[in-house]
């Protein structure tokens, strides 16, 4: 079988106060945090992965974009449900430097894990593509 879920866990360190985050989910839908606090935002979700190919497909209602450049959008303000805010916008956090060994790693327990500044350069909400982005193996 290629196919595996595998448990995702997204970070936003020190989020815009005020602002609400959240993951969305295919086109229409988001998903709130678990955890929700000044210093840190916590989401949590599975994530399909294809191991057929030379390298993971990733799949499902959370991973949106092409096959070839997969990613998760964390989104902020009114694309976060979020009324009377002058905030919209959503952060690309690329799925595509997750390898085929993490995942097969991630098959025996654990969460593929990022963390991401909550405020920009310009003091709103990350937006676009995040830099930087570290996608770590932890245990639960």
């Amino acid at each position: 079988m290629s196919k595996h879920e595998i448990n995702v866990r997204i970070r936003v360190l020190q989020p815009l106060a005020g602002v609400a985050m959240q993951v969305q989910r295919g086109r229409d839908e988001l998903l709130p945090p678990i955890k929700n606090g000044n210093e840190e935002l916590v989401f949590e979700f599975p994530l399909t992965v294809d191991l057929a190919g030379s390298s993971p497909n990733f799949l499902g209602r959370y991973s949106q974009g092409p096959k070839d450049a997969r990613f998760i959008y964390v989104n902020s303000g009114t694309y976060a449900g979020q009324a009377h805010t002058c905030w919209s916008r959503r952060a690309k956090l690329s799925l595509m430097a997750v390898t085929a060994s993490q995942v097969r790693e991630l098959l025996e327990g654990g969460w593929l894990e990022a963390s991401l500044p909550g405020v920009g350069r310009d003091g709103g909400p990350t937006c676009a593509s995040v830099k930087g982005l570290i996608w770590r193996i932890v245990a639960k």
